[in-house]
């Protein structure tokens, strides 16, 4: 991965030391209060209080927590050396529409050092019209993340017109496109979506569409295109326990590094995230690798 001393250091800690390990991640976000506003909340209101997210981190020995700086200033140091953090560096509401779409820096990699962090998150919207606003800001955020020595997490998230005009933001052009993009601009590690099959992957440009692979497969091309960057898959909304199980074993059999989901996991009572989590863990096992 051609990484420094300072990224292997803290990405050891994340893939090895904490969480599954065996070079594995299991990543537990709750940015979705600046991303979705607390409606996602109501599903399990106990969920509202971030301790919650940190006792499942802890209890659920997670590689690591994601959160926007308010949260890791606020609630982290409680938890410090006991969950790694990583710091999502922008974001925005949802209240514009997705072809506006643009997250401006909230934080900085300054910042995520001075709090502890081991990686740090940013969004890029692949093929919105603030698309170069976005490169540009992707740009200095990967020259401190290279000067202090932090782990760059892109979320590579195809949004805006011409992306619906081309399959949607959920086909594998769109997908594939964004890890592409996301390996281009300097990420050590990728978060996509899985790709969803449709009628509409008739409109993405050749050759995509004209291919008939099947989810996993195409999953499979979505990891290739990452090249050597480590593949997070987003978890997305709630889904059920076999679903949510047969996605991440697809995933993992596919080639990626590990998931990262939120939703699928603290919007259920505690018992229940804990015993998921734990059938996780167990399928994770089945992935380890020694450290090289």
């Amino acid at each position: 991965m051609g990484l420094t001393p300072g990224k292997k250091t803290r990405l050891k800690r994340l893939l090895y030391d904490y969480g599954p390990g065996g070079g594995t991640l299991l990543v537990l976000p709750i940015d979705q209060g600046l991303e979705h506003g607390p409606a996602d909340f109501f599903v399990n209101p106990e969920a509202l209080d971030p301790d919650y997210q940190f006792r499942l981190a802890r209890e659920g020995n997670f590689s690591a927590i994601a959160l926007h700086v308010g949260l890791a200033r606020k609630y982290f140091h409680q938890h410090a050396g006991e969950v790694p953090l990583i710091l999502k560096l922008n974001g925005k509401t949802n209240i514009p529409s997705d072809t506006h779409s643009f997250s401006g820096l909230t934080s900085t990699v300054e910042d995520a050092v001075r709090l502890g962090a081991d990686a740090v998150g940013y969004t890029v919207y692949v093929g919105s019209p603030g698309q170069d606003r976005d490169f540009a800001q992707l740009t200095q955020v990967r020259g401190d993340a290279d000067k202090y020595g932090m782990p760059l997490i892109v979320w590579a998230y195809p949004r805006g017109e011409a992306i619906a005009k081309k399959g949607g933001r959920d086909s594998l052009y769109a997908v594939d496109y964004a890890a592409r993009v996301a390996l281009e601009l300097g990420a050590d590690v990728v978060k996509v979506n899985y790709p969803v099959p449709s009628e509409k992957d008739k409109e993405a440009p050749a050759p995509y569409n004209t291919l008939t692979l099947s989810p996993e497969a195409a999953f499979g091309k979505v990891v290739q295109s990452a090249g050597r960057a480590l593949v997070l898959v987003s978890g997305g909304e709630k889904v059920g326990d076999a679903e949510l199980l047969a996605k991440v074993r697809a995933s993992m059999d596919a080639g990626a590094t590990g998931i990262i989901f939120g939703r699928n996991l603290w919007q259920r009572p505690f018992a229940d995230a804990l015993d998921i989590t734990r059938k996780i863990h167990a399928l994770f096992a089945e992935y380890a690798q020694p450290l090289h």
